[in-house]
């Protein structure tokens, strides 16, 4: 009896994995007085598809905090980019479920730093994605039907392509016109010595 009574919080955070719109492939650890369960609010998570950082917040007894929406607050990195501090939201009628709307725009492995506080108690702790925690986000062409579109990071990639190419085409086209210029001012002076030298030796000839 005492052992289930001991393991019981446990429990409740396994169930709570199995409900419906629940935390599926999340990473659940161990913060002081809290157990925290990180992951995507909708699982496998796809490129340019709408969804959110979920933190679930339990106490030792394993009874969900209600009061940390104002005090966590949670940064997403991905390679070298970071995102500001996004806040944490409760979701309805789940409590201890906070949520951070997002839409992350490339495929790959994230991370979620979460930082701020439960209840005085200080929170600064990272949470990658990975097979055995929560999963990368995936490139939405994998369930594309019947025709595989681009996705908004290749079609930001074939812009900036673009971007480039009409950049230096300007570049060159200014340089162009900039010699064209110069060849035109040229013209203009050797036909003005000319005209002066014609003038000179016409004057000298009458003399």
């Amino acid at each position: 009896m005492r052992r289930w009574i001991r393991s019981w919080p446990t429990a409740v955070v396994l169930a709570l994995l199995l409900l419906p719109g629940g935390a599926q492939a999340h990473e659940h650890r161990r913060v002081g007085a809290y157990d925290l369960t990180v992951g995507w609010a909708e699982e496998p998570p796809y490129a340019g598809q709408r969804n959110a950082v979920q933190v679930l917040v339990r106490d030792a007894a394993g009874h969900p905090v209600t009061d940390a929406g104002d005090t966590l607050a949670v940064q997403v990195i991905y390679g070298p980019a970071r995102s500001g501090r996004l806040s944490l939201a409760p979701a309805a009628g789940r409590p201890g479920d906070y949520r951070a709307p997002l839409i992350p725009t490339r495929p790959g492995t994230y991370t979620f730093r979460l930082v701020g506080s439960i209840r005085g108690q200080r929170v600064d702790q990272s949470f990658t994605s990975s097979e055995t925690t929560f999963d990368p986000v995936r490139d939405p062409q994998e369930i594309e039907f019947p025709a595989k579109d681009p996705s908004l990071g290749d079609l930001a990639a074939r812009v900036e392509r673009l971007t480039s190419r009409v950049e230096s085409a300007r570049s060159e086209a200014r340089g162009a016109a900039s010699a064209s210029r110069r060849a035109q001012v040229l013209g203009v002076l050797g036909v003005l010595v000319g005209a002066a030298a014609l003038g000179a030796a016409t004057l000298r000839g009458r003399r």
